[in-house]
């Protein structure tokens, strides 16, 4: 049975800035991680209440493997550590924890708390919280076309639907994503970085100065209401125009 998304709109956010936080108040970039993580937190407790029924959040790239080998130890064990912290409160609270991208390059302690935290928190229905680890857009779609080689569409014709389906599939049957209504990126950097391309064809981009550990709940609330600002079209003429 496929899990019922919660209501409200799905917001993902690319969390940067958070070694540059560290570096200009001459710390370690590790020392940014870590308030990088206590901003998680915030948010995640703030995004019901801000109408959002899906979160997504870019904790770990796959070209982030690229980074010296201590940086990303310590990356590896903050998300072990959020995960065992939280569960219990997730539960309380109502939201379920999963995990999109690879799965056979992260370390065996961190992928049982993965495995641990998404069965713990599979009944949330308030927030659907999905965090992207050793993830690359690009890679789950060429993923997705191999298997739907290996596994042709009846009929040879296959539609948005089905291939997104294939999508979900490759990120450990995760369930089918929904569609980005809104893509925050904090950090001054205006680009997606092989983030969700598929599901991020009709999103709203809103990107800011401010770095993911001075991200809060009132800039979550903020984008949230530029969101509802802005006329969709998906493509189609002005509501004025139409008429």
């Amino acid at each position: 049975m496929k899990h019922e998304s919660p209501r409200g709109i799905h917001v993902a956010i690319i969390m940067d800035g958070n070694g540059r936080w560290a570096t200009a108040r001459g710390q370690m970039r590790t020392a940014g991680h870590i308030a990088g993580a206590r901003t998680v937190k915030k948010i995640v407790e703030a995004a019901p209440d801000c109408g959002i029924g899906t979160l997504t959040l870019y904790a770990f790239s796959a070209d982030n493997w690229q980074r010296p080998s201590r940086e990303v130890g310590l990356l590896m064990r903050l998300f072990r550590r959020y995960l065992v912290s939280e569960v219990a409160r997730c539960v309380t609270n109502g939201v379920r924890m999963r995990i999109i991208g690879r799965r056979d390059r992260i370390p065996a302690e961190l992928l049982r708390a993965i495995t641990n935290a998404e069965q713990a928190t599979k009944h949330g229905r308030t927030l659907d919280l999905r965090i992207a680890v050793d993830y690359s857009a690009r890679d789950a779609i060429i993923r997705a076309a191999e298997r739907l080689i290996r596994h042709p569409a009846a009929g040879g014709n296959l539609d948005r639907e089905e291939f997104a389906d294939m999508l979900s599939h490759v990120d450990h049957g995760v369930g089918q994503s929904r569609d980005v209504d809104l893509l925050i990126r904090t950090g001054g950097e205006q680009r997606l970085s092989d983030f969700l391309l598929w599901e991020c064809a009709y999103a709203e981009l809103y990107f800011m100065r401010r770095m993911w550990p001075e991200f809060s709940q009132a800039d979550l609330r903020e984008a949230v209401e530029e969101f509802h600002a802005r006329e969709r079209r998906f493509g189609a003429v002005p509501a004025a125009a139409a008429g």
